[in-house]
């Protein structure tokens, strides 16, 4: 299909609601002729509109793209407090259904994508998990579990310090103080919790959410596609792998991206700016 011309003012938002009263704005990049439609889950601490280079450059392939705002982050009409906290369990049962229920009531009918960057990657495995007809297939960049063992030597031996330091920060302050600490930005606590719970036992579990998510990506059968980059620490190629390996029926291939094909250096964040090469990448044999 020929590039379709995308500007930035044919980004739309698009009010959404969850069941729980929290609200916020989906971003949405749709073209004239689309052949699928993307519902893009942001790394922990990023808001949607960092992601608009990547949507308008799907969008001018022919990919209809929805970028969905997390809890406390960007649009949402919450901020992490002490008296304000909340885990993957609201994340999972209230935010991403409601995301992709409005998803679904502007535009039905097209191939699902559900995809993710570093912790929207886990969670878009959760979630379809949890909601196998959901999308049919799965995207994944700079994503990949936590869990300490999957990581190489050169970092595996301080990161199960980290996983109990933030937690136990974010308990003592009632919430993570990211921006202080030079880690994403400000966070529930109970989403730290969560995270580090996974990070150190290899197993995502989300509290008060009565759902075996393991055995959930288990059975899940769809095609998965993870883009990795060379010299990313925070998601090296194993943390992909393992994550990967929750998923034993899922048929996926994973591409490591190096700085010389992205034109900027092959770490978590920078491809955001330049996201043609992850564009490509994803958009291979489709």
């Amino acid at each position: 299909m020929a590039d379709l011309p995308v500007q930035a003012n044919d980004v739309k938002t698009i009010d959404v609601q969850a069941a729980d009263g929290h609200r916020w704005q989906l971003l949405a990049t749709v073209p004239a002729r689309a052949h699928s439609r993307l519902l893009w889950l942001p790394a922990m601490g990023v808001a949607a509109r960092h992601y608009l280079p990547f949507a308008q450059a799907l969008c001018a392939r022919g990919v209809a793209v929805f970028i969905h705002d997390w809890r406390g982050i960007g649009s949402s009409s919450l901020r992490p407090a002490r008296d304000s906290d909340w885990g993957y369990r609201e994340l999972l049962a209230f935010d991403l259904p409601a995301s992709e229920a409005a998803v679904s009531a502007h535009m039905d009918g097209l191939p699902r994508i559900l995809g993710g960057h570093s912790l929207g990657g886990q969670l878009a495995c959760c979630h379809l998990g949890m909601n196998p007809d959901s999308a049919s297939r799965l995207w994944l960049v700079a994503s990949g579990s936590p869990y300490w063992r999957s990581f190489p030597p050169r970092t595996r031996w301080w990161l199960p310090m980290a996983y109990r330091f933030l937690p136990w920060l974010a308990e003592r302050r009632g919430f993570l103080p990211g921006r202080s600490i030079g880690f994403g930005r400000n966070e529930s606590r109970s989403v730290i919790a969560d995270w580090a719970r996974s990070a150190l036992s290899g197993r995502y579990a989300a509290r008060g959410l009565e759902v075996d998510l393991e055995a959930g990506m288990v059975r899940l059968d769809v095609q998965a596609h993870a883009v990795v980059f060379a010299r990313d620490w925070l998601a090296p190629v194993g943390s992909s792998h393992y994550l990967l390996s929750k998923l034993p029926r899922t048929r996926h291939r994973i591409d490591c991206l190096a700085a010389d094909q992205l034109g900027t250096r092959a770490g978590h964040f920078e491809w955001m700016k330049q996201p043609a090469a992850v564009v490509d990448a994803l958009l291979r044999d489709e």
